[in-house]
């Protein structure tokens, strides 16, 4: 079958051929030109990138001492102490010491444990996030899309429609110049060809606000001209049923997912403050060393002092929580609600996918009904449309009853093309719900 395409602009539908130098958007790559240029999807990567940022510091903080190096070079010039013979002095003196220390903390009531793990949660969360961020721009892109395909075929019915009826007008006017037709008919013709055109113009000037909302959606260059298929799925009769769809969107749904895991680091912040209220034990070592000279003596070489003043100390350090003021149990308390938020929370956004879940398979339901019923009444309409055709030229209708045939075919048409357009978007809906993201459900 061969395939042509719309471009959606100042002047409506233009059909091309499919050897248009024009580049084509199937819906999938305005879905991928959407994901790709949005700046929410741009403003949750930097999110991402701050979340691994505080993993990797996690880690480091867990599995490694912290370390320091230090110097400092000063003059005394009143009274001091010598460093070598540990006695009073009025000289003026030069002092330079150097140092380097690590420490490490033995115990910190799981604190450094429990910060990994949240930070782990939390690059999971970002990403997880990002998901339902990128699956709400396909579904927006998706409907302005269909919106856009909707109106330009819409169009292309009325454009038929101002053709049968200019020349429904000249054929009716030829008829009153030979005394077949009365005026009336002639000026009830012409409205019916107003009405059309009317029809038309409104239709493009839909299309092109639908055209703006998807090149927004999409960011794309509103100077450039986007160019569309507007090949549409076909029609499958295969429905998932709810039970599953619920059972997995209850598991594997990125707000439900997002909920989880705020539960998950809430818990393991209220197992962190309640840790807090034991001692912690830490380690450090260090080396230290000074170099020392004083007006009036001569001193003993830089490299000699340096080795030679040189130590190094171990410190083990205990400390105990007694007092600071009720910080520790506040802490606590405060934890406890925020586990209590995130738990009602999580539930709250379980309940609320189900609901979610039960009306898009009620609506897809529904809409592939309301499409097979459309379905039957454009055909049927449509046979109805063509002996009022006929009958027109054989002069043995009235123009009232051509118009209420006319009209009827186009409102048939109309509501088949939005309950298919209605139904693919629901179904869509449901299969995401499934597990299928949206970009994966079209062919590529």
């Amino acid at each position: 079958m061969s395939r042509f395409y719309i471009i959606a602009g100042l002047f409506g539908c233009i059909t091309l051929s499919p050897l248009s130098a024009q580049t084509v958007m199937s819906l999938r790559e305005c879905m991928q030109f959407a994901v790709s240029n949005a700046t929410k999807v741009r403003i949750q990567k930097a999110a991402i990138g701050d979340a691994q940022i505080a993993r990797r510091d996690a880690a480091l903080a867990l599995f490694t001492p912290q370390v320091s190096a230090s110097t400092s070079a000063y003059y005394n010039f009143g009274r001091s102490i010598d460093p070598q013979t540990n006695t009073y002095n009025n000289s003026t003196s030069f002092h330079n010491s150097y140092g380097v220390s690590a420490g490490y903390d033995l115990f910190d009531g799981f604190q450094a444990v429990n910060n990994y793990r949240i930070s782990k949660v939390a690059v999971w969360m970002a990403q997880t996030e990002e998901k339902q961020v990128e699956a709400d721009i396909c579904l927006a892109v998706m409907q302005a899309y269909y919106n856009v395909v909707y109106y330009c075929r819409l169009s292309d019915v009325y454009k038929a429609q101002v053709q049968v009826a200019e020349a429904a007008v000249a054929k009716a006017r030829r008829q009153e110049q030979l005394g077949q037709k009365g005026h009336a008919d002639v000026v009830q013709m012409e409205a019916d060809l107003a009405d059309r055109q009317y029809e038309l113009t409104n239709t493009l000037s839909t299309l092109q606000t639908e055209q703006i909302i998807l090149q927004d959606l999409m960011f794309w260059p509103m100077s450039d001209t986007l160019v569309i298929d507007t090949v549409l799925p076909e029609y499958e009769d295969v429905l998932l049923p709810a039970r599953s769809v619920v059972d997995y969107a209850l598991e594997n749904t990125p707000t439900v997912q997002v909920a989880s895991y705020k539960q998950l680091n809430a818990r393991r912040e209220l197992s962190t403050a309640k840790w807090q209220l034991l001692p912690t034990l830490s380690l450090y070592a260090g080396w230290n060393t000074s170099y020392f000279t004083h007006s009036g003596v001569e001193p003993a070489s830089f490299a000699n002092q340096f080795v030679n003043n040189g130590g190094e100390y171990v410190q083990l350090t205990l400390s105990l929580p007694v007092w600071n003021r009720l910080g520790r149990l506040s802490r606590i308390s405060k934890k406890k609600h925020a586990l209590q938020r995130a738990s009602a929370e999580w539930e709250q956004q379980r309940r609320d996918v189900e609901s979610e879940v039960r009306r898009a398979v009620l609506d897809r339901d529904g809409s592939a009904a309301a499409y097979r019923q459309a379905q039957y009444k454009a055909r049927v309409q449509a046979e109805a449309y063509a002996l009022s055709i006929r009958k027109m030229e054989q002069g043995l209708v009235s123009p009232m009853e051509f118009q209420t045939a006319n009209n009827n075919y186009l409102k048939s048409r109309a509501d088949e093309m939005y309950s298919l357009l209605t139904f693919l978007i629901k179904q869509a809906v449901v299969r995401y719900y499934a597990g299928t993201n949206y970009i994966d459900q079209l062919i590529r």
